[in-house]
């Protein structure tokens, strides 16, 4: 899974166990399977987007209602992390994002950004995902 770092601290969480939520909840991405990316999240599960294209959701059912047009849409997604910086209950994972936008002719697109993660109970709490979607529509153009 890319190149991995580990920092100190454990409050509210190990780094191990951190580390492996994160793991699962990419490899289910990757494996676009929308009920395993479902699974590695909390019920009041909070998905961050600060892009302007990305929407926002709060709660398990409202994200897994997303994923479906999500994955079709964003065909052959793949996240390959950079890192994977952990401490304790929080990690932060710059990545590369590739795909074949469906709405667009199935047109390639390469797009790095950050995941900042808050684990909780093994299962990702809150998802704050940071990628510039100009970028996106300028490859698109």
């Amino acid at each position: 899974m890319g190149v991995g770092l580990t920092t100190g601290g454990t409050d509210g969480g190990t780094d191990r166990g951190t580390r492996a939520a994160v793991e699962a909840y990419l490899a289910a991405l990757n494996a676009h399977d929308a009920d395993a990316v479902a699974a590695c999240v909390t019920e009041d599960f909070v998905n961050e987007h600060t892009s302007s294209t990305g929407r926002s959701r709060r709660g398990r059912a409202d994200y897994r209602a997303a994923l479906t047009g999500f994955l079709a849409e964003f065909g052959e997604l793949r996240y390959v992390p950079e890192r994977v910086l952990v401490d304790g209950a929080s990690a932060a994972v710059p990545y590369a994002m590739t795909f074949r936008m469906r709405s667009a002719g199935d047109r390639p697109v390469r797009v790095r950004g950050v995941f900042l993660f808050t684990v909780s109970g093994g299962l990702i709490a809150h998802r704050t995902d940071y990628w510039d979607s100009g970028e996106v529509r300028r490859q698109l153009a």
